[in-house]
């Protein structure tokens, strides 16, 4: 199994080499970068790449780990038992299984993506080091070993908002996403917005990258704002000339797409009226 980009998904060499390392490793593959640089769409793109089907865990605040390997729902017995039904008798009844155990249970080989484990709590990654390594896990209510037919595929996303704990990192492959190059960037518009213009293109992007290297931005747009922006663009029939910002006025054209946030459009508000006062 080897994963090369997709038709609609633009993977660098590095990022593929990641891919393919974690793959022949059968280590988890955790993947870091901005939000917006295409680390869930990644996971999807490998199951689509390889021909495997895809299981998805997204990682809340409240997620514990054991959510991921089952749920007892002790609740539900009990209500039962008290109305007399059969199904009490057996306990398996009331096992939920998480994402790890379907994965597990496959017969076929999947893709398992963890997505954004930095928004649980510091101990979520811990918690899985053991079943992630040995690929399995005790039912405790049950007695039995739940172990994985077919190691699956496992990428993992961060988002950086906390550290991971190294006994987590040592067992993963690790790869850091950086934001795309001007020519990458390119390459990924034209999947998704084929035979666009080349000069609108030229122009948007050049604007779009002096506006996130502006000094002071609190929220970088993204990749996945600035293929919304350019999807105004063309709903709109503009072109290089209609771009051209009008004497100071910084702020580019339909920046709602791009600024997600009133201090954002401040900032170039007020660069806006710095450079007409000079002016």
């Amino acid at each position: 199994m080897r994963f090369t980009s997709t038709e609609s998904y633009v993977a660098t060499d590095d990022l593929t080499l990641a891919v393919n390392a974690a793959i022949t490793l059968e280590r988890p593959l955790l993947v870091k970068g901005e939000p917006g640089t295409g680390k869930t769409e990644l996971a999807r793109q490998v199951a689509r790449g390889l021909g495997l089907e895809m299981l998805e865990w997204h990682v809340k605040s409240t997620t514990r780990a054991a959510q991921g390997l089952y749920e007892y729902d002790a609740v539900s017995r009990l209500r039962d038992s008290q109305l007399g039904d059969e199904r009490v008798r057996d306990i398996s009844n009331y096992i939920r299984r998480g994402k790890l155990w379907q994965a597990f249970d496959r017969e076929d080989r999947c893709v398992l993506l963890i997505d954004e484990i930095d928004k649980a709590d510091i101990e979520f990654p811990n918690d899985l080091l053991q079943e992630l390594d040995r690929m399995e896990f005790h039912v405790y209510e049950t007695g039995e070993t739940i172990r994985a037919r077919q190691r699956p595929i496992v990428i993992i996303t961060s988002n950086n908002e906390k550290e991971l704990p190294d006994a987590f990192l040592r067992r993963c492959f690790f790869h850091y996403i950086r934001f795309p190059d001007m020519e990458t960037m390119k390459r990924i518009v034209e999947l998704h917005h084929p035979g666009i213009k080349q000069g609108l293109l030229t122009a948007a992007l050049t604007q779009f990258y002096e506006l996130r290297d502006q000094h002071g931005l609190k929220k970088k747009p993204s990749t996945s704002e600035v293929l919304d922006w350019l999807k105004l663009l063309l709903a709109e029939d503009m072109d290089a000339a209609d771009l051209r910002r009008d004497g100071g006025a910084s702020l580019p054209k339909l920046h709602g797409a791009l600024l997600k946030n009133e201090q954002d459009v401040h900032l170039f508000e007020r660069l806006a009226f710095m450079a007409r006062r000079q002016g």
